[in-house]
């Protein structure tokens, strides 16, 4: 089950997802829900458009649940997604 301990580790598609900050301005305030992942972006669904986003330099802000919110620092989860996931089942 995700969690704020654990998201880092957990698979990220289909989560919403908000870019609180960031070192480019133009991604500021992009919303929607992640529909891919690679090693160095997020590829965003908003309305209207799929938009490609680099985790270095952003602040995601992930919905996890109807009550439960998370910022995820991108800088941490640059890495391949299935390198990522493996480490929740290396513990």
């Amino acid at each position: 089950m995700i969690s704020a301990q654990n998201v880092n580790r957990h698979e990220m598609i289909g989560l919403d997802v908000l870019v609180v900050s960031s070192t480019n301005p133009v991604h500021i305030g992009i919303q929607g829900i992640i529909i891919d992942e690679t090693k160095n972006t997020f590829k965003i669904r908003t309305p209207g458009r799929i938009l490609t986003v680099q985790k270095r330099g952003c602040t995601f802000r992930l919905n996890l649940s109807n009550t439960m919110v998370v910022d995820l620092i991108g800088d941490q989860v640059a890495l391949p997604p299935e390198r990522r996931v493996n480490l929740q089942n290396m513990r």
